[in-house]
């Protein structure tokens, strides 16, 4: 999920009372604690968004991903082929990720990486290593979602820090962030990868779901901090060009693809599935903890042209070239 998938919350003393929560939250901070500086915002959705960014008391947290993969197609251009509304690919994986302080700052950065695998539409257990192309009949490798590096921030917070606004529907408190990407890779790698006018242009959407309950446990007091990790839901939809090992040319191809996939909040990556746990195990082991500091952020076009194209190196055209068979 490219930019993305969930937010974060503040926490740095970890004393376990009947009420959930710690006291205060300068006691015993590190200097890259986010809990003193969670502390200090009053604003109830400023709290809940910061604890969808990590755990408030620094700690490693995870976002599950579950969903599919469709292509989307005008005029159902590519038919019989490919045929608009078919169901590509099932997506598994997560998002690990906590809350980091710039030391004895009130900066917080959410730092997280996310590995995300396309698994067989009918298994969504059965890691996919190649695809078959039906549009020019060459079969590709795989590539998953592997960015090493997702950051955001730095936030600068103050007790006037605010989250979006919030709804109650039935039992639950609700809000949404809707983000239109546009990235010109063309002027920034010098690597069109077949996009129209050499940029990517993406529409990722989330809706987040806390309940009632859960708010008001997480976000009552002043000067505290809650405990673990705040029980999310998230639904996310992604429309963006084609998944550049799929080696289609959106300049030329119609189409794109929509992504459609529920998210949920885990303690951290050891309550992930076990046969998700063994692939990373044996094959993606840098995804099993966040980033130390802050660094540049890669997307999946980003993540591709630095390990399949060797920053460069090669062209998307000549790695297609080369991969398919």
């Amino acid at each position: 999920m490219n930019r993305r998938l969930a937010m974060p919350a503040l926490l740095a003393v970890v004393l376990v009372t009947a009420s959930g929560n710690a006291p205060s939250a300068a006691e015993k901070a590190g200097p890259t604690d986010p809990g003193p500086v969670y502390a200090t915002v009053i604003d109830q959705s400023g709290k809940l968004l910061l604890q969808t960014f990590g755990r408030p008391d620094g700690k490693d947290m995870v976002f599950r991903i579950s969903g599919s993969v469709y292509a989307n197609v005008e005029g159902n251009a590519l038919a019989p082929g490919t045929r608009h509304g078919q169901k590509l690919f099932n997506i598994e994986g997560y998002n690990i990720r906590r809350l980091y302080r710039v030391p004895d700052t009130n900066q917080l950065y959410q730092l997280s990486r996310e590995i995300v695998f396309y698994t067989d539409p009918a298994d969504p257990t059965r890691i996919l290593t190649e695809w078959a192309n039906p549009i020019d009949g060459r079969t590709y490798p795989v590539v998953p979602i592997n960015n090493a590096v997702v950051d955001f921030g730095p936030l600068t917070i103050t007790s006037a820090f605010a989250g979006p606004p919030t709804r109650t529907m039935h039992d639950e408190v609700e809000w949404t962030s809707d983000i239109p990407v546009r990235i010109d890779f063309g002027a920034i790698l010098g690597e069109t990868f077949g996009l129209r006018n050499g940029t990517y242009a993406a529409m990722e959407m989330f809706d987040f779901y806390v309940d009632d309950t859960e708010v008001r446990m997480r976000t009552a007091g002043e000067d505290r901090v809650p405990l673990g990790i705040m029980n999310t839901k998230v639904s996310w939809t992604r429309t963006s060009p084609w998944a550049p090992f799929m080696c289609l040319a959106e300049s030329t191809m119609p189409g794109q693809l929509t992504y459609h996939a529920r998210s949920w909040s885990l303690s951290g990556y050891a309550e992930l599935e076990p046969w998700l746990r063994a692939e990373v195990d044996a094959n993606w082991p840098l995804y099993r903890t966040t980033p130390t500091e802050p660094g540049p952020s890669e997307n999946s076009w980003i993540s591709f042209y630095n390990k399949q194209l060797d920053h460069g190196a090669t062209t998307w055209a000549q790695w297609c070239a080369t991969n398919g068979r």
